[in-house]
């Protein structure tokens, strides 16, 4: 027989085991609600602007949000559409032509002449890719059957506005909620900074990797068009948006950057690479703390354990969540603290009529008090 507390560990045990298998089994749709929160936070600031405007009604400023943002989304790809469309086309109709110079190595010839590199070192390179060709195309192939799995699972981002706008109508009904799900008044008034921070660091985090990606895609795909860098249009917007992903997104934008300008025989390689640097420079020590500021106030080290913890636990959205993650935990972590300093200590029973008076310190009025209660009890 089991007693009582075995029962309740072994209850308890069951019910996170059967959490951890909900969440792996329903990670897709998870993630579509925890994007559609983030979508909310980015447009709560401009729906609080226009539900003033709009008499109030928090239904028509969600709907003009939308609608606004579609007609910019719209203006912007009727600009540069056209443009991009046609350098990706290019360049994807490029790439199994790539792909095969690169298995034989014939590549080397082709980008060694153009960087002036001397005969042995190109026939070098060429028999090494040939002596890996294996290798090469099998690498290719789980790049091209990652990137085809990304793309299937890109219908789920179309949730992601709906379930936004549900947050966007709800949300303060959400708050209350968790809010008033704690009993005592004290705990209700914890509940409630927690929730407060939450939504500033959630709501400041996700505007400032859209401002930085934005201001991303434009300077890149300007400096890129000055340098004649091949797909210009094509390179900068994609190296541009994947800097909303903290860390490895920057990364890889520039390698893939410097990979397309390297097999198109690009003859200023090197002059890319540094100005590449230059621009990481400037976004990560001046852009990126005047627009981030100190709202999230992680050290730098965390932010790189979050990130490689993140990229090997869920990859991409994994390290896109882990800086949230982070934040949170910060939060949740000076909360208990706070909790715990202001927790009211015991304080000693006072002492009983009996014992005060036995040790109380004499007076020469109670001395003379007893001796004259003495003299009348005589």
């Amino acid at each position: 027989m089991l007693d009582r507390r075995t029962a309740r560990v072994l209850l308890t045990a069951i019910i996170i085991g059967m959490l951890l298998f909900f969440v792996w089994a329903a990670w897709r749709t998870i993630i579509a609600f925890i994007f559609g929160i983030f979508f909310a936070y980015l447009l709560e600031a401009p729906v609080e602007q226009l539900t003033p405007v709009l008499k109030g009604s928090r239904k028509a400023a969600i709907a003009a949000v939308y609608l606004l943002m579609l007609g910019a989304i719209g203006a912007a790809l009727a600009l540069v559409a056209p443009r991009i469309t046609r350098e990706a086309d290019n360049l994807i109709s490029q790439i199994p032509q790539l792909t095969e110079k690169f298995a034989s190595g014939q590549i080397a010839y082709s980008v060694g002449s153009s960087h002036g590199w001397s005969y042995e070192t190109q026939q070098r390179i060429q028999h090494f890719l040939a002596t890996h060709q294996q290798e090469i195309l099998s690498a290719f192939q789980g790049l091209v059957s990652h990137a085809a799995s990304a793309v299937q699972n890109f219908w789920w981002l179309i949730l992601v506005p709906i379930l936004a706008v549900f947050f966007l109508l709800n949300g303060s009904q959400f708050r209350s909620m968790i809010v008033t799900a704690a009993d005592r008044a004290q705990d209700r008034h914890l509940v409630s900074a927690i929730v407060s921070d939450m939504d500033i660091m959630l709501g400041h985090f996700i505007r400032a990797q859209l401002a930085l990606a934005v201001l991303a895609m434009l300077v890149l795909t300007l400096i890129f068009w000055a340098m004649h860098v091949p797909y210009t249009f094509a390179l900068g917007p994609v190296a541009g948006a994947l800097e909303f992903i903290p860390v490895v997104g920057p990364i890889m934008g520039a390698c893939l950057v410097l990979a397309i300008a390297f097999v198109s025989s690009y003859s200023h390689l090197l002059i890319t690479a540094v100005v590449l640097l230059i621009w990481r420079g400037i976004q990560d020590y001046v852009t990126s703390p005047r627009v981030m500021g100190s709202k999230l106030k992680l050290h730098p080290l965390a932010v790189l354990f979050g990130v490689l913890a993140g990229g090997e636990v869920g990859g991409v959205i994994g390290v896109f969540l882990s800086i949230p993650v982070l934040a949170a935990g910060r939060i949740l972590w000076r909360a208990w603290r706070t909790s715990r300093s202001i927790m009211p200590t015991s304080t000693p029973a006072s002492p009983s009529p009996i014992l005060a008076s036995t040790t109380a310190p004499k007076t020469p009025q109670s001395v003379e008090r007893g001796k004259s209660s003495q003299r009348k009890r005589l």
